[in-house]
């Protein structure tokens, strides 16, 4: 039996594939269309199946569909180069084995392949919820990571941690979560945590019963009430103070919680998810946040990349805010000019997609035409960035002229075979450093060393690394 066949109206990529796969000893069949390869199903099943999403005639996602409903157990991997979050959250709810962004790492491709081959998956709902299309934005591989967790979420009502730099969009993130998910139809509280006077912080989560204080003239349904059937999501909760840290952690860990005032138990029927900027896990080293906490809040972790870390999502989400800006607005849609275009990509974006919203508002006020000029750009924009660190500096610390006299000095000692040894310790703290900015996410540390996320896995292992921070089995699920 053919194990897997592959269906791209794209020979290029069919050829590839093949190839890949055929050095991996996994016989292939490969389909220009969807439909051919759909009558060929009535005649024979594969193993595993790869399509693209977007071809002529019958699609990626209707043919899913129909895959899941006539061959359930079928895993099919999704493969697309219009990589957003309504294609990967589609993908997932029509029953998905895996979404797979292109351009792809070849290794992981192939790995993902075999996962499929040796696994067997269940049943899923075919359908897809109807959503903004320009609800999120993002074709760097961080992103899609993102999307991915958000996708093999949308069956979940499980805690999720959001974190990442202010201005990320992690409320964005949540309302994702929200929206793609079974609990869309009841209501999305947001509450930033750290806006709201400690004082006044429990009864704005848990409401009071009239005469509770000073100033409570009647009855007060809290956020966790008014949440109720749907989504509670608490934005900067490191800076919740340590008396509702525990009120909290009752909640989640019981179900139930009182009005500030009252005696009778409410049932808390709300998801949790939780975001903050801070280093939580430093927090709970310090003492300023309850380690127990963390671990009901962090059951999947989703790190959001800054702006710095995405550069080619710049242009695409700066038309996006530009056209929106310009509707909101009624006046006529501002463009970017090549050269503006370029100011935006190397602008360093400390506010992250806030800040580059906040601009194309500015810039759809402000800009005297409809062709957005450097000189048109605010004046923050328009000053040099300040000059950047060299990744090799020249002076006497240059790593380089540090090896140099350790290789002359174990070479003086008669030692052969240096790169044995060396290599290892120098891929080890490339690792460390790399899974240390990525707080612990595989993928993002692979893609900044520029390897494959196989690779990096296979060294974690030949370095006996398995036990680092982010590379076992605490590392966040959702990408897992």
């Amino acid at each position: 039996m053919t194990e897997v066949w592959i269906i791209d109206d794209d020979p290029s990529i069919r050829w590839v594939l093949e190839k890949a796969l055929a050095q991996a000893d996994i016989p292939v069949r490969s389909f220009a269309e969807a439909d051919g390869a759909l009558r060929a199903l009535g005649r024979e099943q594969p193993e595993a199946i790869v399509t693209d999403l977007r071809m002529p005639g019958l699609d990626g996602l209707a043919f899913l569909r129909e895959v899941q409903s006539r061959w359930p157990k079928l895993p099919v991997i999704v493969m697309t180069a219009h990589s957003d979050l309504d294609n990967a959250v589609a993908a997932f709810q029509s029953g998905a084995f895996e979404y797979l962004p292109k351009p792809f790492d070849m290794d992981e491709a192939v790995a993902l392949v075999r996962r499929a081959l040796g696994r067997q998956t269940e049943p899923h709902a075919a359908g897809v919820e109807e959503s903004d299309p320009a609800e999120m934005i993002g074709e760097a591989p961080a992103m899609q990571e993102v999307f991915r967790a958000i996708g093999r979420l949308s069956r979940s009502q499980i805690n999720v941690l959001i974190t990442g730099e202010s201005g990320a969009g992690k409320e964005l993130v949540a309302s994702a979560l929200h929206r793609h998910s079974p609990r869309a139809r009841g209501p999305f509280i947001a509450i930033n945590t750290a806006a709201i006077p400690a004082e006044l912080l429990e009864s704005e989560l848990f409401g009071h019963e009239k005469g509770a204080f000073t100033g409570a003239v009647q009855t007060r349904q809290g956020r966790f009430e008014q949440a109720s059937g749907g989504t509670l999501f608490l934005d900067e909760i490191g800076d919740m103070p340590a008396a509702l840290q525990t009120r909290l952690l009752r909640v989640l860990s019981d179900g139930t919680f009182y009005r500030v005032g009252g005696h009778a138990p409410l049932r808390a029927d709300v998801r949790v998810l939780a975001a903050t900027h801070q280093n939580l896990e430093a927090k709970v080293r310090d003492g300023s946040f309850r380690e127990d906490l963390y671990h009901r809040l962090n059951v999947i972790h989703i790190h959001l990349p800054p702006m710095r870390e995405r550069r080619e999502d710049i242009p695409r989400l700066a038309r996006h805010f530009l056209r929106r800006s310009a509707e909101q607005l009624d006046v006529e849609r501002k463009i970017l000019s090549p050269a503006a275009e370029a100011a935006f990509m190397n602008w360093r974006w400390p506010g992250n997609v806030r800040q580059l919203e906040n601009v194309c508002r500015w810039i759809t006020v402000m800009a005297p035409t409809s062709e957005v000029q450097v000189t048109d750009l605010p004046p923050e924009m328009a000053a040099p960035p300040p000059p950047a660190v060299p990744l090799l500096d020249s002076n006497a610390q240059d790593w380089r002229l540090l090896l140099g006299v350790v290789v002359r000095q174990c070479l003086a000692g008669g030692e052969e075979a240096l790169l044995d040894r060396i290599q290892p310790q120098f891929e080890r703290c490339l690792l460390e450093a790399a899974l240390q900015y990525t707080r612990g996410h595989k993928q993002d540390a692979a893609h900044k060393l520029g390897w494959g996320r196989n690779t990096l896995t296979r060294k974690l292992k030949e370095l006996g690394m398995e036990d680092a921070p982010g590379s076992g089995p605490g590392e966040s699920q959702a990408f897992d």
